[in-house]
């Protein structure tokens, strides 16, 4: 059986994070597949901010430069949710790219008829409803739920954020969505905690792309450039 490395490129510059990352999505993968962690050199601790996010796609573009000049792994995950640098990636390497949101928003497409998503941060709602126009999918969105917690305290305390996790997914389903996306790194693990209390189909945005890129690597799927 063949062996695949995946690079998780996590554009913060917070290693804790991107060591959490990896264990969960390690955790996740199938055998054979070895999960790579790969955090920003520079940028913001936390993005929050479309500053941050415009700076974080830059860093990631380098990133991929990177990789395609040295050793380049046979998939890339991006995640951070809302995919900082993923079109940019993409145009340079030629193995499978994927990012979180990217990932969620196309799996939440395939279960149901109209989706949410519900992450953390305020300033992420009006970047996530613009990321969600260019990949082509906002006739079948019914919205961003922002908390006024961000990723970053979420994960710090997540039983704390628990129920107004659930309030969020609620009101998403209140307002039309059958599937909701928990998107970022703060919320992963939260979908299945939650789910037996959900009235909705949740989905969590780390196992979205880990089974995403496994799938693409494992069939040999890449795209072709020129």
């Amino acid at each position: 059986m063949r062996e695949f490395r995946i690079a998780l490129v996590n554009a913060n510059t917070t290693q804790a994070m991107t060591d959490r990352m990896v264990r969960m999505a390690q955790a996740l993968a199938p055998a054979g597949v070895t999960i790579e962690g790969h955090t920003a050199p520079e940028g913001a601790p936390y993005i929050s901010t479309p500053e941050a996010a415009a700076r974080a796609g830059e860093i990631v573009a380098g990133m991929a430069e990177r990789f395609a000049a040295g050793d380049t792994p046979d998939a890339v995950m991006i995640s951070c949710f809302g995919d900082p640098g993923l079109f940019e990636a993409r145009e340079i390497l030629s193995v499978p790219v994927l990012g979180m949101a990217d990932a969620s928003c196309h799996v939440a497409a395939q279960l149901g008829q109209r989706f949410a998503i519900v992450t953390g941060g305020r300033a992420w709602g009006p970047m996530l409803e613009t990321f969600v126009e260019r990949i082509g999918l906002a006739s079948r969105f019914a919205g961003v739920r922002t908390l006024e917690l961000t990723g970053d305290m979420i994960a710090a305390d997540p039983e704390g954020a628990e129920n107004v996790v659930l309030e969020e997914v609620r009101q998403a389903h209140a307002a039309g969505a059958d599937v909701v996306i928990l998107g970022g790194a703060g919320l992963v693990g939260f979908a299945e905690k939650l789910a037996p209390r959900a009235p909705v189909t949740l989905l969590d945005s780390l196992a979205c792309v880990v089974s995403q890129a496994c799938a693409l690597t494992q069939f040999g799927l890449a795209p072709r450039r020129g």
